[in-house]
């Protein structure tokens, strides 16, 4: 084993499976009512760590990158849900057992695990020594756990954690509808002026003032002259006169969301009833 697990030191510690998923961070670490030592872990899992699921400490080891066990991922998460009350009820545990596949530890008809369960089926060893186990063995004295251990294994008893929902508030992009941009044609009159000009006969008379200056002669005769006009002439020609483009901008504005959030409270109760939260 890596690292000598201390209830103590795992709280928090990363939990990992055997295939190198991590499942979550210690919640909670349960002491076997015989010997004192760690037998099982809650993982706080779901959003936030709002949930603690019970996973079995056998065959674990701890080491810098956490809490290593031999349950997978899957049967984690189809634990049976238990309280994560401070305590283990034989009934609870026996489910646990039974979800992992893992036998019940022997125990005497006095509730106490008896000694092959205890370690000390093993011929020549020190009934001091009962209770150290394979995780619990500190090589510090021959009961496997000094004064000060005892202490923190009883005040890891009394451990609770508190916990609370909070809102994780993040933006994401949607459609809110479309915009489109296209052309049609309509049909309008238009009336423009335009001057023209055409000929007119005018005739000018000149007298004569010499006689025999001209050939005179009675008789008839004839001229005549072409006379001309302009008019409108109407012609149709297509020109670019505008372009039309169609852009986006992002116009940011605050908007306030609101939603309704869990979270737990102590409540300590003295001998006379009396209620005390914190």
């Amino acid at each position: 084993m890596a690292k000598t697990m201390q209830p103590q030191e795992l709280i928090d510690s990363a939990v990992v499976d055997p295939t190198g998923t991590k499942l979550g961070k210690v919640g909670n670490v349960y002491l076997a009512d015989a010997t004192h030592q760690p037998e099982w872990i809650t993982v706080k899992t779901g959003l936030f760590g709002t949930k603690e699921s019970f996973v079995p400490l056998s065959g674990a080891h701890a080491d810098k990158d956490g809490v290593h066990v031999r349950v997978d991922k899957e049967a984690v998460s189809d634990a049976p849900r238990i309280e994560a009350d401070g305590h283990l009820s034989m009934e609870e545990s026996a489910r646990l057992y039974k979800h992992y596949g893992l036998p019940m530890p022997r125990t005497s008809p006095d509730g106490r695990m008896d000694d092959r369960a205890q370690g000390r089926g093993r011929p020549g060893m020190n009934p001091a020594d009962a209770g150290q186990g394979a995780m619990g063995g500190t090589g510090r004295g021959k009961s496997g756990m000094d004064a000060g251990d005892g202490k923190k294994d009883r005040d890891a008893e009394r451990t609770m954690t508190r916990s609370e929902e909070r809102l994780n508030v993040g933006t994401e992009q949607v459609e809110t509808g479309h915009v489109r941009l296209r052309k049609y044609v309509v049909t309008e009159e238009q009336q423009v002026t335009v001057p023209v000009s055409h000929e007119e006969v005018r005739i000018e008379r000149e007298p004569i003032t010499k006689a025999g200056g001209e050939r005179a002669e009675i008789g008839e005769d004839e001229q005549e002259v072409v006379l001309h006009a302009e008019k409108p002439v109407v012609n149709k020609e297509t020109v670019a006169v505008e372009r039309a483009r169609l852009k986006t901008e992002t116009v940011t504005e605050d908007q306030t969301v609101s939603g309704k959030v869990r979270k737990e409270q102590f409540e300590v109760t003295d001998d006379q009833g009396k209620h005390r939260k914190s």
